[in-house]
């Protein structure tokens, strides 16, 4: 079945907007998105702007059902929203084989795929087997089984000349690039301290809960995101920006090599438990689906969202902790810590109740015989910094020193993807562009998730 979903109020407002002939637009347009099976909202915000050089009509594969209506709702929301509206028109394709529909009609360049994680590396493997460009959101693999597939993708895009991309969003976020800043001035940090198993170079926490109220209402998950088969363990997924925040921040625009430059060396998972009630709050159904059965465990549900793996990289001690708890306790939201440690000084980014849950940066001399000279070095590094993040300053802060961020640097999670989007539509108009690192340490990335992931089924062991 195909049809066009540009009728009443979204097909207005695309007229209102002063576009009086789709097709018109399109003559100009070199790239025309295709979405596959949108079962996560991330792939609506990818529309969230409008885009220079990019056709105002989308066209949407997918089987009927509440995924592809909540995608509907919410790129039609963005067209009728006060403030900027986009003006999107959605071509909705709906049938039971939607990867196959792409790929014979193929009416686009590119394809954005953000949905269920299980078996999504066939589905890309697939559209650049095509010679199609693809932005994919992450995880792209949750196996270690899944390894040589990814490996395959990335040759064959660049046999086929397109771009595969990887949605790291975190690399946007100013509270991630300020610490990649000051970890990589000497007269800052130092040298990097490789550390040890007990006292790691690098340390991140990242702690997230599901359930979350909006206007005082659950925000609904679909249950499948419950099975660990299909979601991934918690490293698996939403692990994936801490693996590449440290690489990413530790060895900036350097290779690095899976095979040679990563050691693992402890793993562990356990599960957060959740009754039936707390399943239906957070869900909406009344029972547990036949999928997760096998993980129920006297009427509760056990489910692996929890991973904490410690390796080398480069020799470097890293140790990360991902964990998913029910529902925060009462005052408290999402949060996260890093800590890199160097011979001058630790810079650390924490999410917690002090900062109420708003990502702040600090640099602790590593003693107070070298505050003076980090204070001097710090004052000179922000000052240079003005060119690219202007507004930020520095204050003194207990031990050590706070970067301040101003307001207007702080764009926010959903920002982040029209960024994101901005910088993988420049490297689809001149492939050339892309990094050569991004290959190998996205394969980098991939192997310590899935690796560390066996490791901690291995184990099985709750971390202290």
């Amino acid at each position: 079945m195909r049809l066009s979903f540009a009728a009443g109020l979204v097909s207005f407002l695309v007229m209102s907007n002063g576009i009086s002939s789709v097709a018109a637009a399109e003559g100009n347009a070199p790239i025309r998105l295709m979405t596959l099976e949108p079962a996560h909202f991330h792939a609506s915000l990818i529309q969230k702007e409008m885009q220079p050089d990019v056709a105002t009509s989308v066209d949407v594969f997918a089987q009927p059902g509440p995924d592809l209506d909540a995608h509907l709702k919410r790129v039609a929301g963005f067209n009728t929203r006060n403030d900027h509206p986009t003006h999107w028109q959605t071509e909705l394709h709906t049938n039971a084989e939607p990867l196959a529909t792409v790929l014979a009609e193929r009416p686009g360049n590119v394809v954005v795929v953000s949905g269920k994680n299980a078996g999504k590396i066939e589905k890309l493997r697939a559209i650049v087997n095509a010679k199609l460009n693809v932005l994919a959101d992450k995880p792209w693999i949750i196996e270690p089984a899944e390894f040589a597939k990814l490996e395959q993708t990335l040759d064959a895009a660049d046999a086929g000349k397109v771009i595969a991309y990887d949605a790291m969003t975190q690399r946007f976020e100013v509270s991630c690039q300020l610490p990649r800043e000051l970890v990589n001035d000497t007269a800052v940090f130092g040298e990097l301290d490789t550390g040890s198993v007990e006292r790691p170079a690098v340390e991140m926490e990242s702690v997230h809960y599901f359930l979350k109220e909006v206007a005082g209402a659950p925000l609904l998950r679909p249950a499948w995101v419950f099975d660990i088969q299909q979601q991934g363990e918690a490293l698996a997924d939403v692990g994936t920006h801490l693996v590449d925040l440290v690489q990413w921040t530790l060895f900036p625009e350097q290779a690095l090599d899976c095979h040679k430059d990563i050691r693992l060396v402890n793993a562990s998972r356990w599960p957060t438990v959740l009754t039936q009630s707390q399943f239906e709050r957070v869900t909406g159904e009344k029972e547990f689906p036949a999928s997760i059965r096998s993980s129920i465990r006297d009427g509760k549900l056990e489910c692996f969202a929890n991973n904490s793996v410690t390796y080398q990289l480069r020799g470097a001690f890293v140790k990360l902790r991902v964990k998913w708890g029910f529902e925060p306790p009462a005052g408290s939201k999402d949060s996260e810590l890093a800590i890199f440690r160097g011979t001058k000084s630790r810079v650390e980014v924490r999410q917690g109740k002090a900062e109420n849950f708003v990502p702040e940066v600090y640099v602790i001399p590593a003693s107070p015989s070298v505050k003076t000279e980090v204070g001097e070095a710090l004052r000179a590094k922000v000052a240079a910094l003005q060119r690219n993040y202007p507004g930020v300053d520095l204050r003194e802060s207990g031990e050590g020193f706070q970067i301040v961020i101003p307001g207007k640097l702080r764009v926010g999670h959903e920002a982040h993807f029209a960024l994101l989007t901005r910088r993988f539509l420049d490297y689809v108009r001149d492939p050339k562009s892309l990094p050569a690192w991004e290959k190998s340490n996205m394969l980098a990335k991939y192997f310590i998730t899935t690796e560390g992931v066996k490791l901690a089924r291995q184990t099985s062991a709750v971390p202290k």
